[in-house]
Protein backbone atom coordinates (compact mmCIF):
# COMPACT_ATOMS: atom_id res chain seq x y z
CA UNK A 1 0.00 0.00 0.00
CA UNK A 2 1.32 3.43 -0.95
CA UNK A 3 0.28 6.97 -0.08
CA UNK A 4 0.05 9.59 -2.83
CA UNK A 5 0.63 13.14 -1.60
CA UNK A 6 -0.38 16.25 -3.55
CA UNK A 7 0.98 18.59 -4.68
CA UNK A 8 4.28 16.78 -3.93
CA UNK A 9 3.81 13.72 -6.16
CA UNK A 10 2.08 15.47 -9.03
CA UNK A 11 0.57 13.63 -11.99
CA UNK A 12 3.42 11.21 -12.69
CA UNK A 13 2.22 8.29 -10.49
CA UNK A 14 -1.04 8.24 -12.47
CA UNK A 15 0.77 8.52 -15.81
CA UNK A 16 3.10 5.66 -14.89
CA UNK A 17 0.19 3.47 -13.83
CA UNK A 18 -1.66 4.10 -17.10
CA UNK A 19 1.53 3.63 -19.15
CA UNK A 20 2.28 0.27 -17.50
CA UNK A 21 -1.25 -1.12 -17.92
CA UNK A 22 -1.27 -4.36 -19.90
CA UNK A 23 -4.92 -5.36 -20.17
CA UNK A 24 -7.46 -2.95 -18.70
CA UNK A 25 -8.11 0.37 -17.00
CA UNK A 26 -11.35 1.31 -15.25
CA UNK A 27 -11.50 4.97 -14.30
CA UNK A 28 -14.26 6.79 -12.38
CA UNK A 29 -14.40 10.50 -13.24
CA UNK A 30 -16.08 13.46 -11.58
CA UNK A 31 -13.94 16.29 -12.98
CA UNK A 32 -11.28 15.87 -15.65
CA UNK A 33 -9.20 18.46 -17.46
CA UNK A 34 -5.63 17.18 -17.25
CA UNK A 35 -4.57 16.64 -20.86
CA UNK A 36 -1.48 14.61 -19.95
CA UNK A 37 -3.71 11.98 -18.33
CA UNK A 38 -6.04 12.11 -21.32
CA UNK A 39 -3.16 11.51 -23.72
CA UNK A 40 -1.90 8.60 -21.59
CA UNK A 41 -5.35 6.97 -21.72
CA UNK A 42 -5.45 7.38 -25.50
CA UNK A 43 -1.97 5.86 -25.78
CA UNK A 44 -3.09 2.90 -23.64
CA UNK A 45 -5.98 2.26 -26.04
CA UNK A 46 -3.55 2.32 -28.97
CA UNK A 47 -1.50 -0.40 -27.20
CA UNK A 48 -4.57 -2.62 -27.00
CA UNK A 49 -5.53 -1.84 -23.39
CA UNK A 50 -9.29 -1.86 -22.76
CA UNK A 51 -10.01 1.52 -21.16
CA UNK A 52 -13.46 1.98 -19.60
CA UNK A 53 -14.41 5.40 -18.21
CA UNK A 54 -17.40 6.04 -15.97
CA UNK A 55 -18.24 9.75 -16.06
CA UNK A 56 -20.51 11.49 -13.55
CA UNK A 57 -23.87 12.53 -14.99
CA UNK A 58 -23.26 16.05 -13.71
CA UNK A 59 -20.75 18.20 -11.89
CA UNK A 60 -20.48 21.85 -10.96
CA UNK A 61 -19.18 22.79 -14.40
CA UNK A 62 -22.37 21.54 -16.03
CA UNK A 63 -23.31 19.07 -18.74
CA UNK A 64 -21.43 20.81 -21.54
CA UNK A 65 -17.92 20.11 -20.24
CA UNK A 66 -18.81 16.51 -19.42
CA UNK A 67 -20.25 15.94 -22.88
CA UNK A 68 -17.10 17.35 -24.50
CA UNK A 69 -14.97 15.05 -22.36
CA UNK A 70 -17.14 12.09 -23.30
CA UNK A 71 -16.77 12.83 -27.01
CA UNK A 72 -13.00 13.24 -26.74
CA UNK A 73 -12.60 9.94 -24.91
CA UNK A 74 -14.89 8.14 -27.34
CA UNK A 75 -12.88 9.48 -30.28
CA UNK A 76 -9.74 8.07 -28.64
CA UNK A 77 -11.32 4.61 -28.42
CA UNK A 78 -12.24 4.67 -24.74
CA UNK A 79 -15.45 2.88 -23.75
CA UNK A 80 -17.55 5.49 -21.94
CA UNK A 81 -20.52 5.13 -19.61
CA UNK A 82 -22.39 7.80 -17.69
CA UNK A 83 -23.63 7.36 -14.12
CA UNK A 84 -27.28 7.40 -13.23
CA UNK A 85 -29.10 10.48 -11.95
CA UNK A 86 -30.61 8.81 -8.89
CA UNK A 87 -28.10 10.53 -6.58
CA UNK A 88 -27.34 14.26 -6.42
CA UNK A 89 -23.81 13.58 -7.66
CA UNK A 90 -21.43 10.76 -8.39
CA UNK A 91 -18.36 12.28 -6.78
CA UNK A 92 -15.99 9.30 -6.43
CA UNK A 93 -12.50 9.32 -8.01
CA UNK A 94 -10.67 6.05 -8.61
CA UNK A 95 -8.77 3.97 -11.14
CA UNK A 96 -8.25 0.20 -11.37
CA UNK A 97 -5.32 -1.04 -13.45
CA UNK A 98 -5.32 -4.59 -14.88
CA UNK A 99 -7.87 -5.64 -12.28
CA UNK A 100 -5.18 -5.83 -9.60
CA UNK A 101 -4.12 -2.31 -8.57
CA UNK A 102 -6.47 0.33 -7.15
CA UNK A 103 -5.80 4.07 -7.12
CA UNK A 104 -8.40 5.56 -4.76
CA UNK A 105 -8.16 9.34 -4.86
CA UNK A 106 -9.40 12.33 -2.91
CA UNK A 107 -8.41 14.60 -5.83
CA UNK A 108 -9.87 15.07 -9.29
CA UNK A 109 -7.94 14.78 -12.56
CA UNK A 110 -7.44 18.55 -12.70
CA UNK A 111 -4.45 20.89 -12.64
CA UNK A 112 -5.73 22.67 -9.54
CA UNK A 113 -6.28 19.53 -7.47
CA UNK A 114 -3.05 17.80 -8.49
CA UNK A 115 -0.61 20.69 -8.74
CA UNK A 116 -1.90 23.36 -6.34
CA UNK A 117 -3.77 21.61 -3.51
CA UNK A 118 -3.12 19.47 -0.47
CA UNK A 119 -4.70 16.15 -1.28
CA UNK A 120 -4.08 12.43 -0.99
CA UNK A 121 -4.62 9.11 -2.71
CA UNK A 122 -4.02 5.54 -1.69
CA UNK A 123 -2.66 2.78 -3.92
CA UNK A 124 -3.29 -0.85 -3.01
CA UNK A 125 -3.05 -4.30 -4.53
CA UNK A 126 -4.98 -6.04 -1.74
CA UNK A 127 -7.20 -8.43 -3.78
CA UNK A 128 -10.24 -8.15 -1.54
CA UNK A 129 -10.26 -4.34 -1.79
CA UNK A 130 -9.54 -4.22 -5.53
CA UNK A 131 -12.24 -6.80 -6.23
CA UNK A 132 -14.81 -4.97 -4.12
CA UNK A 133 -14.05 -1.64 -5.82
CA UNK A 134 -14.37 -3.28 -9.23
CA UNK A 135 -17.76 -4.61 -8.16
CA UNK A 136 -18.83 -1.09 -7.19
CA UNK A 137 -17.58 0.26 -10.53
CA UNK A 138 -19.56 -2.34 -12.46
CA UNK A 139 -22.70 -1.71 -10.39
CA UNK A 140 -22.54 2.00 -11.17
CA UNK A 141 -21.83 1.35 -14.85
CA UNK A 142 -24.87 -0.92 -15.05
CA UNK A 143 -26.85 1.38 -12.74
CA UNK A 144 -27.55 -1.51 -10.40
CA UNK A 145 -27.90 -1.30 -6.63
CA UNK A 146 -24.58 -1.77 -4.87
CA UNK A 147 -24.56 -3.99 -1.80
CA UNK A 148 -21.29 -3.65 0.17
CA UNK A 149 -19.35 -6.75 1.12
CA UNK A 150 -16.31 -5.12 2.72
CA UNK A 151 -15.63 -3.29 5.96
CA UNK A 152 -12.78 -1.36 4.35
CA UNK A 153 -14.48 0.32 1.39
CA UNK A 154 -16.51 3.35 2.49
CA UNK A 155 -19.31 4.08 0.03
CA UNK A 156 -21.87 6.87 0.28
CA UNK A 157 -24.76 6.74 0.76
CA UNK A 158 -24.65 2.99 1.45
CA UNK A 159 -22.40 2.59 4.49
CA UNK A 160 -20.41 5.82 4.87
CA UNK A 161 -22.35 7.34 7.78
CA UNK A 162 -22.07 4.17 9.84
CA UNK A 163 -18.45 3.42 9.01
CA UNK A 164 -17.11 6.94 9.50
CA UNK A 165 -19.10 7.37 12.71
CA UNK A 166 -17.60 4.11 13.99
CA UNK A 167 -14.15 5.31 12.89
CA UNK A 168 -14.52 8.48 14.99
CA UNK A 169 -16.13 6.67 17.92
CA UNK A 170 -13.19 4.25 18.06
CA UNK A 171 -10.65 7.01 18.80
CA UNK A 172 -9.00 6.57 22.21
CA UNK A 173 -6.31 9.27 22.31
CA UNK A 174 -6.07 11.27 19.10
CA UNK A 175 -8.04 12.07 15.95
CA UNK A 176 -6.52 14.06 13.08
CA UNK A 177 -8.89 15.31 10.36
CA UNK A 178 -8.42 16.97 6.99
CA UNK A 179 -11.81 18.20 5.79
CA UNK A 180 -12.83 21.33 3.85
CA UNK A 181 -16.03 21.52 5.85
CA UNK A 182 -17.36 19.47 8.77
CA UNK A 183 -21.03 20.33 9.20
CA UNK A 184 -23.05 17.14 9.81
CA UNK A 185 -24.91 17.53 13.10
CA UNK A 186 -24.56 13.90 14.15
CA UNK A 187 -20.84 13.93 13.45
CA UNK A 188 -20.41 17.21 15.35
CA UNK A 189 -22.18 15.69 18.38
CA UNK A 190 -19.90 12.67 18.15
CA UNK A 191 -16.79 14.85 17.96
CA UNK A 192 -18.03 16.79 20.97
CA UNK A 193 -18.48 13.52 22.88
CA UNK A 194 -15.01 12.25 22.01
CA UNK A 195 -13.40 15.57 22.96
CA UNK A 196 -15.20 15.46 26.31
CA UNK A 197 -13.76 11.96 26.83
CA UNK A 198 -10.25 13.38 26.49
CA UNK A 199 -9.48 12.54 22.87
CA UNK A 200 -7.30 15.23 21.29
CA UNK A 201 -8.99 16.27 18.06
CA UNK A 202 -7.29 18.49 15.50
CA UNK A 203 -8.94 19.60 12.27
CA UNK A 204 -7.29 21.16 9.24
CA UNK A 205 -10.21 22.72 7.41
CA UNK A 206 -13.47 24.14 8.66
CA UNK A 207 -15.92 23.31 11.42
CA UNK A 208 -19.33 25.00 11.30
CA UNK A 209 -19.65 25.31 15.06
CA UNK A 210 -17.11 25.59 17.84
CA UNK A 211 -16.59 22.46 19.93
CA UNK A 212 -14.72 22.69 23.25
CA UNK A 213 -11.53 20.68 22.96
CA UNK A 214 -11.52 20.52 19.16
CA UNK A 215 -8.65 22.51 17.64
CA UNK A 216 -9.18 23.97 14.17
CA UNK A 217 -6.57 25.35 11.80
CA UNK A 218 -6.66 26.56 8.21
CA UNK A 219 -4.04 25.47 5.69
CA UNK A 220 -2.17 28.25 3.88
CA UNK A 221 -2.71 26.35 0.60
CA UNK A 222 -5.87 25.07 -1.06
CA UNK A 223 -7.34 22.02 0.68
CA UNK A 224 -9.00 19.34 -1.44
CA UNK A 225 -8.91 16.15 0.55
CA UNK A 226 -10.97 14.23 3.04
CA UNK A 227 -8.99 12.03 5.37
CA UNK A 228 -8.51 11.07 9.01
CA UNK A 229 -5.89 9.40 11.19
CA UNK A 230 -7.03 7.63 14.36
CA UNK A 231 -4.62 7.03 17.22
CA UNK A 232 -1.71 6.93 14.78
CA UNK A 233 -2.73 3.43 13.67
CA UNK A 234 -5.69 3.67 11.29
CA UNK A 235 -6.27 5.96 8.31
CA UNK A 236 -9.14 7.00 6.09
CA UNK A 237 -8.89 8.66 2.67
CA UNK A 238 -11.87 9.32 0.44
CA UNK A 239 -14.04 11.76 -1.44
CA UNK A 240 -16.63 12.30 1.32
CA UNK A 241 -16.52 15.21 3.73
CA UNK A 242 -18.25 14.92 7.07
CA UNK A 243 -21.30 16.69 5.65
CA UNK A 244 -24.83 15.31 5.47
CA UNK A 245 -25.00 15.74 1.71
CA UNK A 246 -21.81 13.72 1.14
CA UNK A 247 -22.71 11.00 3.61
CA UNK A 248 -26.33 10.53 2.61
CA UNK A 249 -27.12 11.93 -0.85
CA UNK A 250 -24.15 11.39 -3.19
CA UNK A 251 -21.91 8.60 -4.42
CA UNK A 252 -18.65 9.01 -2.55
CA UNK A 253 -15.90 6.43 -2.21
CA UNK A 254 -13.24 6.09 0.47
CA UNK A 255 -10.99 3.53 2.12
CA UNK A 256 -10.15 2.69 5.73
CA UNK A 257 -6.68 1.18 6.06
CA UNK A 258 -4.19 0.09 8.72
CA UNK A 259 -0.96 -0.19 6.73
CA UNK A 260 1.59 1.20 9.19
CA UNK A 261 3.88 3.02 6.72
CA UNK A 262 1.02 4.80 4.95
CA UNK A 263 -0.63 5.80 8.24
CA UNK A 264 2.69 7.01 9.69
CA UNK A 265 3.38 9.12 6.59
CA UNK A 266 -0.11 10.63 6.71
CA UNK A 267 0.39 11.43 10.41
CA UNK A 268 3.77 13.05 9.67
CA UNK A 269 2.35 15.24 6.89
CA UNK A 270 -0.59 16.32 9.04
CA UNK A 271 1.78 17.32 11.84
CA UNK A 272 3.92 19.33 9.42
CA UNK A 273 0.85 21.01 7.91
CA UNK A 274 -0.47 21.80 11.38
CA UNK A 275 2.69 23.66 12.35
CA UNK A 276 2.37 25.92 9.29
CA UNK A 277 -1.32 26.60 9.72
CA UNK A 278 -3.15 29.39 11.46
CA UNK A 279 -5.70 28.76 14.15
CA UNK A 280 -9.24 29.74 13.19
CA UNK A 281 -12.57 29.82 14.92
CA UNK A 282 -15.72 29.16 12.91
CA UNK A 283 -18.81 30.57 14.60
CA UNK A 284 -22.04 29.67 12.80
CA UNK A 285 -24.71 32.29 12.38
CA UNK A 286 -28.42 31.54 12.56
CA UNK A 287 -29.88 32.91 9.36
CA UNK A 288 -32.66 32.29 6.90
CA UNK A 289 -31.62 29.97 4.03
CA UNK A 290 -31.45 32.65 1.31
CA UNK A 291 -29.39 35.02 3.44
CA UNK A 292 -27.23 32.09 4.52
CA UNK A 293 -26.49 31.15 0.92
CA UNK A 294 -25.61 34.73 -0.05
CA UNK A 295 -23.32 35.19 2.92
CA UNK A 296 -21.56 31.86 2.36
CA UNK A 297 -21.05 32.60 -1.32
CA UNK A 298 -19.52 36.00 -0.54
CA UNK A 299 -17.15 34.54 2.06
CA UNK A 300 -16.04 31.62 -0.08
CA UNK A 301 -15.52 33.78 -3.15
CA UNK A 302 -13.36 36.13 -1.11
CA UNK A 303 -11.34 33.17 0.12
CA UNK A 304 -11.07 31.32 -3.21
CA UNK A 305 -10.40 34.20 -5.60
CA UNK A 306 -6.62 33.94 -5.07
CA UNK A 307 -6.93 30.39 -6.42
CA UNK A 308 -8.20 31.55 -9.81
CA UNK A 309 -4.62 31.67 -11.15
CA UNK A 310 -4.15 27.86 -11.24
CA UNK A 311 -7.48 27.49 -13.05
CA UNK A 312 -6.42 30.07 -15.62
CA UNK A 313 -3.05 28.36 -15.96
CA UNK A 314 -4.85 25.17 -16.88
CA UNK A 315 -7.02 27.02 -19.38
CA UNK A 316 -3.99 28.66 -20.99
CA UNK A 317 -2.21 25.31 -21.16
CA UNK A 318 -5.22 23.92 -22.99
CA UNK A 319 -5.04 26.75 -25.55
CA UNK A 320 -1.27 26.62 -26.00
CA UNK A 321 -0.98 22.84 -25.99
CA UNK A 322 2.51 21.42 -26.31
CA UNK A 323 3.91 24.18 -28.51
CA UNK A 324 6.83 26.10 -27.10
CA UNK A 325 6.19 29.13 -29.30
CA UNK A 326 2.74 30.28 -30.26
CA UNK A 327 1.05 33.56 -31.04
CA UNK A 328 -2.00 33.80 -28.80
CA UNK A 329 -5.28 35.10 -30.13
CA UNK A 330 -6.42 37.82 -27.66
CA UNK A 331 -10.08 37.03 -28.30
CA UNK A 332 -9.51 33.35 -27.57
CA UNK A 333 -7.61 34.13 -24.37
CA UNK A 334 -10.38 36.49 -23.26
CA UNK A 335 -12.98 33.80 -23.92
CA UNK A 336 -10.99 31.25 -21.93
CA UNK A 337 -10.67 33.74 -19.06
CA UNK A 338 -14.41 34.42 -18.98
CA UNK A 339 -15.19 30.71 -19.12
CA UNK A 340 -12.76 29.85 -16.30
CA UNK A 341 -14.08 32.57 -13.97
CA UNK A 342 -17.71 31.73 -14.79
CA UNK A 343 -17.08 28.06 -14.03
CA UNK A 344 -15.35 28.82 -10.74
CA UNK A 345 -18.20 31.05 -9.55
CA UNK A 346 -20.87 28.60 -10.72
CA UNK A 347 -19.17 25.76 -8.85
CA UNK A 348 -19.24 27.65 -5.57
CA UNK A 349 -22.86 28.78 -5.89
CA UNK A 350 -24.21 25.37 -6.95
CA UNK A 351 -22.36 23.52 -4.20
CA UNK A 352 -23.54 25.84 -1.44
CA UNK A 353 -27.16 25.92 -2.63
CA UNK A 354 -27.17 22.12 -2.82
CA UNK A 355 -25.77 21.80 0.69
CA UNK A 356 -28.10 24.34 2.29
CA UNK A 357 -31.18 22.75 0.72
CA UNK A 358 -30.22 19.31 2.02
CA UNK A 359 -29.48 20.67 5.49
CA UNK A 360 -32.84 22.47 5.57
CA UNK A 361 -34.71 19.32 4.56
CA UNK A 362 -32.88 17.24 7.18
CA UNK A 363 -33.64 19.84 9.84
CA UNK A 364 -37.41 19.68 9.31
Amino acid sequence: MKLLVQPNDGVQPLIRAISHAKRSIEIMIFRFEHREIERALAAAVSRGVAVHALIAHTNRSGEDSLRKLELRLLSAGVTVARTGDDLLRYHGKLMIVDGRELYLLAFNYTYNDIEHSRSFGIVTRMPIIVKETARLFEADVQRHTYEPASECLVVSPVNARRMLSEFIAGAKKELLIYDPKVSDLEVIKLLEKKAAEGVRIRLLGRLTRSIPGVEVCKLPIRLHTRCMVRDGRTGFIGSQSLRAIELDSRREVGLIFRESKAVAELHRIFTADWTTSQKVLDKPAVEKPVAKVAKKVAKILARELPQVAPVLNGAVQEIVGDGSTIELDPDKVEQALKSAVKTAVKEVVNDIVEEVVVEEVRGK
